[in-house]
């Protein structure tokens, strides 16, 4: 696939979004870009939602995590979690956030506890949302770098910003409101990519039937899904399937960026509809990733392809001379819609997030307040671009590897906050909850730092638990540490008071 092919549909795609933004931006007040005027079709959130979870790391990392033996399948042990994720989102927080009729979810912490455990929420949320959005940008940006932008001799970092000043451009005026109609196109594009590139690798592996291909899948040294046998290791069933289910609660239901596009449905029966449809959809497409990274190592192998690294196998498949030129197209297509759909809500969530929950009252008032978020808006674009350059130049780890481990760290605090909040009726200490949050999220850090396989640790030997390596259930490790201290600090307030 030449330079020429990738340019025309780069401009095209965007000259697609760009319109959309145009027709359901016409109104750029704060309540449509907040939350869309609570107006949103809920099927078309849930489709749109879609893309939003997977992301331009399920399309190239997933597939790339598929050939390590130790890996495999072992991602749908956690898509399962996923599952269950989504049924106490629905069930338990979505209706406390319908009821309160937020704008921003961490008002939910004022409203139980105080002003500082207000802003401690937004705070974890803009740290874990900006080092999300940047991990995944951060993706997009060196794949194109890879296939394009080498070739001219263009620098990485204006690749970041030209990335960033396209999703700027088609999110400035509508916000929330353009990104349901742009999350529900860029996912269907994300799933027609990856359906039709399953197809075409297929035809160019001489498979005959679609049954063939998963009995070639099965056959082949990537499909094992479930890992009993380890309790040390860190794909053990039970460290994918619960971590999943923490995963889940902190990634989506306590995250702006994801709840913002569901707040915006017309009610609580809406919005639980879309959560409950989205995640029986997840499980179903993950599978579809998966089954695609087994044929990409298999075509791999076939063709003597090489590739420096997991994340880059899609791309080194797909611009093959012997792939058929139209999956090419369809990685681009794919690759820009996955990354897109996630990065779009993330600029917007950031915008909303600081505007809500940060600002001071003088900087919303009526005559300022557009001009604040629109301020706000630009500013947001700019840390993103300084973030994906810093994690560029800073890490070469696995997409996939690297968010979930930040997730660990920093959607840990806020599941043991929000679920003290709801589960006990204590009033604690305002002024605790960020020095808790701060203490819990530290010895996690230290502890999993000085585990077997972490960079505290010489290769080969033994952590300060053993043999015992942490996988997903890092976010676990630490929710609970939030949750005990939080108990703790409880029980001080209580013996003082008697």
């Amino acid at each position: 696939m030449n330079s020429t092919t990738i340019v025309i549909v780069l401009v095209v795609y965007f000259g697609l979004l760009y319109f959309i933004s145009r027709a359901t931006g016409k109104n750029d007040g704060n309540d449509a870009f907040f939350v869309g005027e609570r107006q949103s079709p809920w099927y078309l959130v849930a489709f749109g939602m879609i893309g939003a979870s997977l992301s331009g790391v399920t399309f190239i990392s997933i597939p790339g995590w598929v050939g390590d033996n130790a890996n495999q399948f072992s991602y749908m042990q956690a898509v399962l979690g996923y599952f269950f994720g989504y049924l106490v989102i629905a069930y338990v927080l979505l209706p406390i956030y319908y009821r309160m009729q937020v704008v921003s979810i961490y008002e939910y912490l004022e409203s139980r506890f105080g002003y500082y455990s207000h802003k401690t929420g937004a705070i974890f949320f803009l740290l874990s949302r900006i080092i999300g959005a940047s991990v995944r940008l951060m993706l997009v940006a060196d794949v194109l770098q890879y296939i394009l932008f080498d070739n001219w001799g263009v620098p990485f970092e204006f690749t970041v910003v030209v990335c960033i000043a396209l999703i700027w451009l088609y999110t400035n005026r509508g916000g929330i409101k353009t990104i349901v109609w742009t999350d529900t196109l860029q996912t269907g594009f994300m799933l027609i990519s990856a359906a039709l590139t399953i197809y075409f690798i297929k035809d160019a592996l001489s498979i005959e039937s679609h049954t063939g291909i998963i009995q070639t899948v099965a056959d082949s040294s990537y499909s094992k899904i479930f890992f009993f046998d380890d309790i040390n290791s860190s794909n053990h069933f039970l460290k994918h399937f619960l971590g999943g289910i923490f995963i889940t609660i902190g990634m989506t239901g306590l995250d702006q960026d994801m709840m913002q596009k569901n707040l915006s449905c017309k009610n609580i029966g809406e919005g639980q509809k879309n959560m409950i449809s989205m995640a029986t959809i997840l499980v179903f497409v993950n599978l579809l990733f998966l089954f695609l990274g087994a044929l990409l190592y298999l075509y791999a192998q076939q063709h003597h392809i090489a590739f420096e690294r997991p994340d880059r196998l899609f791309a080194a498949v797909a611009t093959h001379e012997g792939m058929y030129p139209v999956v090419g197209v369809l990685f681009i297509l794919g690759l820009i819609a996955a990354a897109y759909s996630s990065a779009d809500s993330a600029l917007t969530s950031l915008t909303t997030s600081i505007y809500v929950d940060l600002l001071p009252k003088q900087f919303k008032s009526e005559e300022k307040g557009l001009k604040t978020r629109k301020t706000l808006h630009i500013l947001v674009s700019g840390i993103i671009i300084l973030s994906v350059i810093l994690l560029h130049h800073l890490t070469d780890e696995s997409a996939i590897g690297l968010l979930m481990k930040c997730a660990g760290f920093t959607y840990g605090p806020l599941i043991g906050i929000f679920f003290f909040g709801i589960l006990f009726k204590s009033k604690i200490n305002d002024l605790a909850i960020p020095f808790v949050s701060i203490i819990s999220a530290f010895i996690t850090f230290v502890i999993w730092y000085y585990s077997t396989g972490a960079p505290g640790i010489p290769k080969g030997e033994l952590g300060i638990l053993g043999a015992y390596r942490f996988g997903f259930e890092i976010i676990i490790l630490n929710s609970l540490l939030t949750f005990i201290l939080l108990i703790a600090v409880s029980k001080i307030n209580s013996l003082r008071r008697t």
